[in-house]
């Protein structure tokens, strides 16, 4: 039998780029099929309260290795306060894309989840005092074109779901504003185990609420979105750690190429001409700001880069 290794090996010795874009691509497909599956949880009719916590509860039982190899001291923080805020902002944020994807085609959430980088500009002038010119302000300007050429308010009615996937990207900005200000003193695995004990109790609340006992069949589903989201979030840090953010963040779009594909095949969902358009004039405007904080991070706060693009994997990655 062939070592997988020796499969491998030409992975293993391309170029540290093109190691980086291949990751990519492959985090995107499992953050695809993450979306696929809570539709599918949703459509079996588990309550969305109740697939939130069982989400947090199989990404608090991966994260098992990491507190056995640490224990308690893994979680010694002088930041309490920030991480609920932290754990807050991405509970409010996991909860709105749950039920964006439940409830709209996974092509036109994934499209409008792109306006999260836009959100994080606004946050970054308010909260971390970022100066923002004028060149940067125009992507602003251009990604919100963008979404209303996704939404076309006036035209088509505004659901339910469109407004939670943006009250999505805009959660989830702040989510990651938040990890931006803890990663200077707090480690990636560190920001990630609070996330989910943080998340784990806001969610069981109100899941007990409208509690409905898994199926052998959801159970299933579970532990797939468990994997996906964990597996997604592992291939998109480790392609951020191989190349440049504004290198890596192109690939990005894949995402939306392949929950089109899942959409189509396993949901019937044919997202219009208009999703397409507005996803690429949102995601050039997300990559020109991503281009713009690398270039000021280059001169002279190469520091905060490592923070930024840390912050960034974990946007990517979380699964929501």
């Amino acid at each position: 039998m062939i070592s997988h290794r020796l499969i491998l090996r030409p992975f293993f010795e391309a170029p540290a780029a093109f190691q980086a874009a291949i990751l990519m691509i492959i985090g995107c497909a499992f953050l695809a099929i993450l979306g696929g599956l809570i539709r599918s949880m949703s459509d079996s009719g588990m309550p969305v309260f109740e697939i939130v916590f069982l989400r947090n509860l199989a990404g608090l039982i991966v994260l098992a290795p990491w507190f056995m190899k640490n224990g308690i001291s893994g979680l010694k923080t002088q930041r309490p306060k920030l991480f609920l805020i932290r754990g807050f902002f991405g509970f409010a944020s996991m909860l709105a894309w749950f039920y964006t994807v439940s409830v709209i085609p996974l092509a036109e959430a994934v499209a409008l989840n792109f306006t999260a980088p836009i959100f994080g500009t606004l946050l970054a002038i308010i909260v971390l005092k970022e100066v923002v010119r004028l060149r940067r302000w125009m992507a602003i300007l251009v990604g919100f074109i963008g979404a209303m050429i996704i939404l076309r308010p006036g035209a088509i009615e505004m659901s339910m779901g469109a407004y939670a996937a943006i009250f999505a990207a805009a959660t989830m900005a702040c989510s990651v504003t938040c990890v931006k200000m803890l990663s200077a003193t707090e480690s990636t695995p560190s920001i990630v185990a609070w996330t989910q004990i943080i998340i784990l109790p806001m969610s069981l609340i109100p899941a007990l609420l409208v509690w409905q006992t898994p199926t052998i069949d959801q159970l299933i589903l579970i532990v797939g979105i468990g994997i996906c989201a964990t597996l997604g979030h592992l291939f998109f840090t480790r392609a951020f750690a191989l190349a440049d953010s504004t290198y890596v963040l192109p690939f990005d779009f894949s995402r939306l190429v392949f929950s089109a594909i899942i959409g189509f095949a396993f949901f019937s969902q044919e997202p219009d001409a208009y999703v397409w358009i507005g996803a690429a004039v949102i995601f050039i405007s997300s990559i020109y700001i991503a281009m713009r904080e690398a270039k000021l991070n280059t001169s002279g706060k190469g520091s905060k880069s490592a923070g930024n693009a840390k912050a960034t994997a974990e946007k990517l990655g979380q699964g929501q």
